[in-house]
């Protein structure tokens, strides 16, 4: 029997697929990556019996980047990164996917790639072909196709039962675009970003960013945001007049009138038309006329559309829009939300939807009126050849879906029957009135026909628009005139539903990659988003836009990125040869990047004028090792330490709170130790800045604090203060934080484990012997008398915090416990992560600091 194995994008697709196809029992188990299920069963395959292994990825299986020795910050010069060499690396290195489906493809046949149907899913099924190719059995007839594409746009029984009929070959032109893109993106936005970044942060404090980064799709993105800015910043405003005027009709209804000249910015003229209408008392009506228009039903739903609806709509970003509507998609509800087309194929099953809908509790019986037959053909929109417009695949209630992906799920289904429904139908009717010289008008709307508004009702007409009945003639009282005096206003700041359409119109990313471009510029801290949705660029933001503009204007514009999209699009086409774009694009962006490193003073000196210097940024907080003076903390991103006597600058812990630890010094370089809490019942340490950016010891890694120091004699070393191997990660070790008195705790100095114990202590430390059973360091725990937990007059107790019953109370038990299940069986002397024949305190004891440096070095 042939095995055929099918990967999906994600696991929850994987189980949805395999149990539609599966027609009779379906077996899962585990693989070999725990995020990953396989779902087994047989049925046949070519016209043949075959068993069937149904597993996923979880999104990319590789990520770009460049190799190690490229990635240190301090070393390369970002000018190399054009020409750097580059490796495919696992995406996620813990769930070990290349290596799960190596092993799953073991001995199969055939393979069926389920990925997502877009350019990049597409880029993934080459990634998983890559996987599997060589644990696959040989085909006997090297003519035969083994490697299948699944292409479907719904997880409905329909839709994926016949794209497993009609099989195709996966398109690596698609595939080599999204490689492009990615390889440029990578070289260029890393070049600029790491020269940039490193350039102001090291000169100027409160940049409140911890990258300044820059992006082809990114920056222009910024840019449009800032250009709406500075059109707003350099508006003045201009007074105006306007000849508001009121009137009463018989049935006490008051219309406000629009006059017919709209606005005088000559205020003694516009006092001259005031006094000539301020004089008359009625309005003669001099014509009424009555047209009837329609308002068009949308068209079919694209990704664009649905995000521009969300955020002007719904009050959601468009990032976090895309994620609901593909979770709606995984689950079944929805068709595959990432679309260009608004246009409806001839064979599209409108009616069956349709009657899925007609048993909705919220639409149901406007649907059915539409099965009855008011049903109308949906508009022609935009065919792109992708996948058909986002639509309901499957009923679901308020109860089902939470809050967000309610409004979601109800937007795409009132659209979809919006789009089969009739046009809305209205009256429109024009009163025009005379008074004096002067003419004005009135305008109201009657409806007749609802039409699609029944669905999307905040579309729909109000009563108040409908105008009384008039006829040419008739006389209305005045009751009301003024002169209004008013100001010119600038354009508002841009919306998300606004800066859509623009990247859109420009060309600027892809209905994928949009709300992501959306998303980093407001995490980077160059827009901040204010109520209505509305993007407000920040100083940072501003300043980079106008330096880009100063040094090289096609850094910042779309017209680049979007000359490039076209190329890139060429290559998915077959059309352009994926080397001569790629090396075409980075030859330009080369010389653009060292005609901006050579001009950047320009940008510098607009950072000069909206930021402070390192210097004058912070508040003072320990001295340096070097000149003894006081070194600043800066606290906005990236937080650090600036020495301004020797103008050097520390990185330290992000993301928590750091403080003066006692005012002790490291021995090695005498700076004075920090201490580092993660929040208030977070992971905390002691480190010395300077040791902490340039490691002491070899097997000392950079960024790492005290925890991790294999100073062989400090009190605050790892060699100090190491208990036991930690459980919850490889290569960990939990060491006593002496600054967490009178809570102490043991913190891993790695992952974010935390074993608290011996509360109210006042003393605790780490013995040299190691306990019989588990091989973790003894620790020793000092009481006062009134605080003892050892009963009795007992105020002091030395023993295995995993093993020793008299710790039982005094220990975090369920962490102990994991710990002490996990040390067990793996040898003595393994409490600081090495045997004690490694350790230098193991041996022989030196008598004194130079004897024990000495052993330490051997």
């Amino acid at each position: 029997m042939k095995t055929v194995l099918m990967v999906a994008e994600k696991p929850s697709l994987a189980q949805s697929l395999a149990k539609i196809l599966a027609r009779g029992s379906i077996r899962q188990r585990k693989g070999l990556s725990s995020a990953c299920a396989v779902y087994e069963y047989e049925d046949y395959f070519l016209n043949q019996p075959a068993r069937f292994k149904f597993t996923s990825v979880c999104g990319h299986v590789m990520s770009l980047d460049f190799t190690p020795k490229y990635n240190n910050w301090d070393k390369v010069d970002p000018a190399e990164l054009f020409s750097a060499p580059t490796e495919k690396r696992e995406a996620n290195p813990k769930l070990q996917i290349p290596k799960f489906l190596h092993s799953e493809a073991r001995n199969c046949d055939y393979l069926v790639l389920w990925l997502d149907c877009d350019k990049e899913g597409e880029n993934i099924c080459f990634e998983v072909i890559n996987s599997v190719r060589d644990a696959m059995k040989p085909s006997q007839n090297r003519h035969e196709q083994i490697i299948f594409r699944a292409r479907f746009s719904a997880i409905t029984e329909k839709d994926i039962k016949q794209a497993m009929k009609q099989l195709v070959e996966p398109n690596e032109n698609e595939s080599l675009s999204v490689d492009a893109r990615q390889e440029l993106d990578l070289r260029i936005g890393c070049a600029f970003t790491r020269f940039q970044t490193k350039f102001f942060q090291n000169k100027y404090g409160n940049l409140d960013s911890a990258l300044i980064s820059y992006g082809p799709c990114q920056t222009p993105t910024l840019g449009f945001c800032v250009e709406r800015h500075d059109r707003i910043a350099s508006f003045k405003p201009e007074p105006y007049y306007v000849l508001s005027v009121k009137v009463t009709t018989a049935s006490q209804k008051t219309l406000t009138l629009d006059w017919d000249r709209i606005r005088i910015f000559d205020n003694e003229v516009a006092n001259v038309y005031y006094q000539m209408v301020k004089q008359k008392t009625e309005a003669i009506v001099t014509n009424v006329t009555k047209k009837e228009k329609a308002k068009q039903r949308p068209l079919a739903l694209n990704t664009v559309e649905l995000m521009r609806v969300a955020s002007s709509g719904l009050n959601m970003g468009p990032h976090h829009a895309m994620s609901l509507a593909e979770k709606l998609y995984t689950q079944g509800y929805i068709s595959y939300p990432r679309t260009e087309t608004t246009s409806y194929p001839e064979n599209f099953d409108i009616r069956g939807i349709l009657q899925l809908q007609s048993k909705s509790s919220e639409w149901g019986k406007d649907v059915q009126e539409l099965l009855s037959g008011t049903m109308t053909r949906p508009r022609k929109g935009h065919d792109a050849g992708d996948h058909p417009p986002i639509t309901p695949m499957k009923l679901a209630t308020r109860n089902e879906l939470d809050a967000d992906s309610w409004k979601i799920y109800d937007y795409i289904s009132r659209h979809f029957i919006a789009t089969v429904a009739a046009d809305m139908k209205y009256i429109q009717t024009v009163i025009s009135f005379e008074i004096g010289e002067e003419t004005f008008t009135c305008t109201g709307k009657t409806l007749v026909d609802p039409g699609y508004t029944k669905l999307m009702s905040w579309q729909a007409l109000s009563a108040e628009e409908t105008l009384p009945e008039v006829k040419k003639g008739d006389t209305l009282k005045i009751s009301e005139v003024k002169l209004l005096e008013k100001q010119t206003s600038p354009p508002d700041y841009l919306t998300e539903a606004e800066l859509i359409t623009l990247m859109e119109k420009h060309g600027i990313g892809t209905d994928a990659s949009i709300p992501v471009h959306i998303n980093n510029i407001c995490q980077r801290n160059y827009v901040t988003v204010t109520s209505g949705r509305k993007l407000v660029p920040t100083p940072l933001g501003i300043v980079l836009v106008h330096g880009y503009h100063k040094i090289d204007p096609d850094l910042v514009l779309p017209n680049m990125r979007s000359s490039v999209e076209k190329q890139l699009n060429l290559i998915a086409l077959g059309k352009e040869n994926f080397e001569s774009v790629l090396q075409h694009t980075l030859t330009v962006f080369r010389l653009k990047f060292q005609y901006f490193v050579l001009n950047i003073a320009g940008m510098d000196e607009l950072f000069e004028a909206s930021f402070s210097p390192l210097s004058e940024s912070g508040k003072p907080l320990s001295r340096c090792g070097k000149c003894r003076r006081y070194m600043k903390l800066i606290a906005t991103k990236p937080c650090r330490l600036h020495c301004p006597t020797c103008d050097e600058t520390f990185t330290v812990p992000q993301s928590g709170n750091i403080r003066i630890y006692k005012e002790l010094k490291c021995p090695l370089d005498d700076f004075e130790l920090l201490y580092y809490t993660a929040g208030v019942k977070g992971k905390s340490y002691t480190f010395c800045p300077y040791c902490y950016n340039n490691p002491p010891f070899r097997d000392m890694r950079k960024l790492f604090g005290c925890n991790s120091c294999t100073h062989p004699t400090c009190p605050h070393s790892l060699q100090s203060n190491g208990v036991s191997n930690c459980s919850m990660c490889e290569g960990g070790i939990l060491v006593l934080d002496a600054g967490s008195a009178p809570k102490w705790k043991l913190c891993c100095n790695r992952c974010d484990n935390i074993i608290r114990l011996f509360e109210d202590a006042t003393k605790i430390s780490v013995d040299e012997d190691t306990c019989k059973d588990c091989g973790s360091q003894l620790v020793t725990a000092e009481y006062k008398k009134e605080k003892t937990k050892f009963g009795g007059n007992i105020t002091e107790a030395t023993g295995c915090i995993f093993c020793d019953a008299r710790f039982s109370s005094l220990v975090d038990q369920l962490q102990a416990q994991k710990m002490r299940n996990s040390s067990r069986g793996r040898g003595r002397g393994r409490g600081r992560g090495r045997g004690t024949k490694s350790r230098g305190r193991g041996r022989s004891k030196p008598k004194d600091k130079m004897a024990q440096l000495a052993a330490y070095f051997v």
